[in-house]
């Protein structure tokens, strides 16, 4: 994920410049420097180049470590991808790297003035012809950007003291819906597909009104790399449902409803869980979730959230009857500004990640009732589908 972060975190309600600095340092651990750099900026896209350029300089070089060969590739496509599947049984390990842009504020090179739509539109070509563009970019992030409006994503301390207030719950702009065609046009290089996480329900609403009105997007998958459900039926009603469990959900908006859901899956689109606390449950959930001085028992109850948001997605699925298991996977938002499940704090313990869902998928199928003959799947073939197969076969199919 590339991100040019945002000046509204340094450049907020407290009034003194050490306190300010101080308690950004410590929501983003990224230093008073880079701090001091990003209070300074007018131009986001300079820093976008310039992250992808630190990105560059190590490309599929080789480290040696004691563990053995490591590199990194920044791959074009899937093809790419499974010819290092094949190398890597000969050679180095390869972690193979496929970007994305995490808020297109970063199109703006002059912060300091009105939005230049061909500037906008120039810098997004620019991206477009890079050797390895990203495959998705979200529209939206924390700050208004001109483009569309966003959701509240701030809570509790950071809410009342960082203004996310100008933009907030708008809609689309003509600015955004040029720079949403061009996302999608595939005349200036490759498509590059539109991460409607953080995006506000409006800007949502009109984004989908765009794709059902327009046959060239028939075709366009829906995306959410970092998301959870709020167990709400739709925005225009926004009521519990569609599970026994959606009242334990956090109801917030940046979340999604039922309706989006249905439309995700039919889009053959892809829904990446986040695993932040805050945002798969709410706050009496979280409160009365047992806790242990035992970490087997501590993951057993945190993944139970995260199974919970599966079991909603799945059973709102499957009343609509869609095959329910093929566009869930872990968005984890590991390198985003989280609280993680506690005890599942990194992408080192993925690995016990998957075997306590697959403990919650056994104890759920057992006693499923689900409407369609296919969504009675094997626990085992569920984890692998939300931990690796659904992510890979939406790349075959949309990283081109």
């Amino acid at each position: 994920s590339l991100y040019p972060m945002e000046k509204g975190f340094f450049v907020n309600k407290i009034k003194s410049d050490f306190l300010r600095d101080f308690l950004g340092n410590l929501a983003t651990g990224i230093g008073k420097k880079r701090i001091d750099a990003i209070q300074a900026t007018t131009d986001y896209f300079k820093d976008l180049e310039m992250e992808y350029d630190f990105y560059k300089q190590l490309n599929n070089k080789v480290v040696r470590l004691p563990e053995g060969k490591f590199r990194y590739r920044l791959v074009r496509n899937f093809d790419e991808i499974l010819s290092l599947l094949d190398e890597t049984e000969k050679g180095p390990k390869t972690i193979a790297v496929i970007f994305g842009i995490e808020g297109l504020h970063a199109l703006n090179s002059n912060l300091d003035q009105a939005p230049d739509e061909a500037n906008f539109l120039k810098n997004l070509d620019t991206i477009k012809q890079w050797d390895t563009p990203p495959l998705i970019a979200g529209l939206a992030h924390h700050f208004w950007n001109h483009l569309c409006g966003h959701a509240a994503s701030f809570t509790d301390l950071v809410a009342d003291n960082i203004d996310q207030l100008e933009g907030i719950n708008t809609g689309l702009t003509p600015l955004g819906k040029k720079v949403l065609q061009k996302l999608l046009d595939t005349q200036n290089g490759k498509r590059i597909l539109v991460d409607i996480k953080h995006m506000s329900v409006t800007s949502r609403e009109e984004y989908y009104a765009l794709l059902d009105n327009d046959p060239a997007y028939k075709d366009v998958p829906l995306v959410v790399t970092h998301g959870a459900a709020n167990g709400l039926i739709s925005a225009k009603n926004p009521v519990a449902g569609g599970s026994a469990i959606a009242p334990t959900l956090n109801k917030a908006d940046i979340n999604f409803y039922n309706d989006e859901i249905i439309r995700i899956a039919k889009s053959k689109g892809i829904f990446g869980l986040q695993l932040d606390e805050r945002r798969v449950a709410n706050k009496a959930t979280l409160k009365n979730t047992k806790s242990s001085v035992k970490r087997s028992k501590i993951m057993h109850y945190r993944s139970e959230l995260l199974w919970r948001q599966v079991q909603h997605i799945v059973e709102v699925l499957d009343a609509e009857g869609l095959f329910a298991w093929d566009c869930i996977a872990i968005g984890s938002d590991f390198d985003g500004i989280i609280d993680p499940l506690n005890a599942f704090w990194t992408a080192e313990e993925l690995p016990y990640l998957a075997d306590f869902l697959e403990r919650h998928a056994y104890n759920y199928m057992r006693k499923a009732q689900l409407t369609l003959a296919k969504n009675n799947i094997d626990a085992d073939a569920i984890v692998d589908r939300i931990m690796s197969k659904n992510g890979m076969e939406f790349l075959r199919a949309n990283f081109k």
